[in-house]
């Protein structure tokens, strides 16, 4: 993305903003969706009893090409070993995003349970196991922390999997997630999830992402530098600025592992797994761009990467991670204008709606 059109976004969001590269299809009012990849379906489950819930992204009886990228200190994973290109399964048949800290993984037997009840799975002779990386974050500090997602969340997430818009906000992973923490819960603001996508020229190829942003730092617009929403001062009047309080010398004592950004990009192109990793890898830009501090040792940031090969156009992987670097900053974006506050935690739209 260019940088004019982060301002442009930005300015118009809440009404629906264009966010296109050279030569992009995408209209005006359709910032896209990960969904746009062929291949692709995804589907929420949102705890009703307390802000929580998981996220499942399905891949199909093929399932897709993956790689993975883990660049903060406390992450939460489960079956990102076999995504090494070394390794000898190719293809995942699914993804879950899970708040619930490490309870949240179990998210991952549900899904495994409805691929397997439809025979989608990597071939073992009679038998098939399905290939389900995870990636979790830490939501129990809102609302009552015994109640986390299960396998039954996983389960009715799959159920509710579609190739339709996905839903943002406070939903599946990023019901629970929150920003600007570093000082202090007191001091933060609700965020959530949020999707976006990318149609590149005439090329057929499209590249998407969904993240839920759960970070410790604050979001930026990456055109400005200006902060949109992360730590407030204590009397409400602004931002405290994370990093100025950093370098001024402030001792900050984080909790690790109560934060992390977790995220996936797609394509529709084809890629072996090395070169999804480093799509996965390049997409981590897309983050720095977006929120600071990043990467930290109390965050868990994980991006999987994974290729549906649904087009025989030739793609350049690192044109594609290029691309999934824009497309992951414009989804943190999303999913932090299109949350909505709860008890403590005020929203991007609640502060811009009292200026």
């Amino acid at each position: 993305m260019r940088r004019r059109e982060f301002s442009r976004t930005l300015a118009v969001l809440g009404t629906g903003a264009a966010f296109s590269s050279a030569g992009a299809a995408s209209s005006a009012a359709d910032p896209g969706s990960i969904t746009d990849v062929q291949g692709v379906q995804v589907g929420h489950f949102t705890e009703s009893r307390r802000p929580t819930g998981c996220t499942v992204l399905l891949f199909g009886e093929k399932g897709a090409i993956a790689g993975v990228d883990v660049r903060g200190s406390a992450p939460g994973t489960r079956e990102t070993d076999l995504l090494n290109p070394v390794n000898t399964v190719q293809e995942v048949h699914a993804i879950v995003l899970s708040g619930g800290s490490s309870f949240g993984l179990d998210t991952a037997s549900g899904v495994m349970r409805y691929l397997d009840e439809r025979h989608i799975g990597f071939k073992v002779g009679n038998a098939v196991v399905p290939i389900v990386p995870a990636a979790i974050l830490f939501d129990l500090g809102v609302g009552d922390s015994k109640i986390r997602p299960t396998a039954e969340s996983g389960y009715k997430a799959c159920q509710a999997a579609t190739s339709g818009r996905v839903p943002e906000g406070n939903v599946g992973a990023g019901a629970g997630a929150t920003i600007g923490k570093m000082f202090g819960m007191k001091q933060a603001m609700k965020s959530g999830l949020g999707s976006a996508s990318i149609r590149v020229g005439n090329t057929g190829i499209v590249v998407g992402a969904i993240v839920a942003v759960n970070a410790v730092g604050d979001v930026l617009d990456p055109d400005t530098g200006k902060i949109i929403a992360g730590a407030r001062k204590p009397d409400g009047s602004g931002f405290v600025d994370t990093m100025a309080r950093i370098r001024e010398g402030y001792s900050v004592a984080g909790s690790a592992g109560s934060n992390t950004t977790i995220g996936v990009v797609a394509t529709n192109a084809a890629l072996s797994k090395t070169q999804a990793a480093k799509v996965a890898q390049m997409a981590h830009d897309g983050l720095a761009r977006t929120i600071n501090p990043v990467h930290s040792p109390m965050d868990g940031d994980t991006i999987f990467a994974v290729a549906t090969g649904a087009v025989t156009t030739p793609a350049s992987h690192g044109a594609i991670g290029a691309l999934a670097a824009d497309v992951m900053a414009h989804a943190v974006l999303r999913a932090v204008m299109n949350a909505h506050g709860i008890a403590g935690l005020p929203s991007y739209a609640d502060l811009r709606a009292r200026q």
